[in-house]
């Protein structure tokens, strides 16, 4: 596992041991990429779930202003954090040990928020909905939801919406928008 391109460009992230934690894979870690590349640059990002950190430090390395890694796991919590410092960016990252779904409640809006819980749990529709009905996403930010191929993802209401949704292999990336000129007040 390595950051793709930027500053970390080709630094190599350390990987977990076991299947508690499963990263995202290299092709759909690209894929994410292309698809936001001219999105990222001075965003604030949340890695919700984020396991390794790698989504959130490959968006650092990329120009995101500032990332939040919120995992429950202890050993997910201590892994990006290893793999923050290794890749350069402990002043612009901070790690929090929380239940990502509490985490939503009272957290701050990001520009880009990452979505990649474990498969095959009720987390991800959970997530999505906290966010909407916490409104934590900025004007024109973007959901990237990370699921199993099969995995119906649901419509969101306004001023959210479904933005395009893409399969590799096995996994499939739905994104979500905020709207463009949408109430900053929740």
């Amino acid at each position: 596992m390595r950051v793709i391109s930027g500053l970390a460009r080709g630094r190599r992230l350390r990987e977990p041991s076991g299947l508690a934690i499963r990263p995202t894979g290299d092709r759909v870690k690209e894929a994410i990429f292309n698809i936001i590349q001219f999105e990222i640059e001075g965003r604030r990002v949340l890695d919700l779930f984020s396991g390794t950190g790698q989504l959130g430090i490959e968006a650092l390395s990329r120009g995101a202003d500032s990332a939040v890694f919120a995992d429950i796991s202890g050993a997910a919590a201590r892994l990006t954090r290893e793999n923050i410092a290794a890749a350069g960016f402990s002043d612009s990252a901070s790690v929090v040990r929380s239940d990502s779904l509490a985490y939503l409640e009272n957290c701050e809006r990001f520009g880009i928020i990452f979505l990649d819980p474990p498969y095959d749990t009720p987390l991800l529709g959970a997530a999505l909905e906290k966010i909407i009905k916490f409104d934590k996403l900025s004007e024109n930010g973007i959901i990237i939801c990370e699921s199993r191929s099969g995995t119906p993802m649901p419509d969101a209401r306004a001023p959210y919406y479904k933005w395009t949704e893409r399969r590799y292999g096995g996994s499939k990336l739905t994104l979500y928008r905020r709207s463009v000129g949408a109430s900053e007040t929740p």
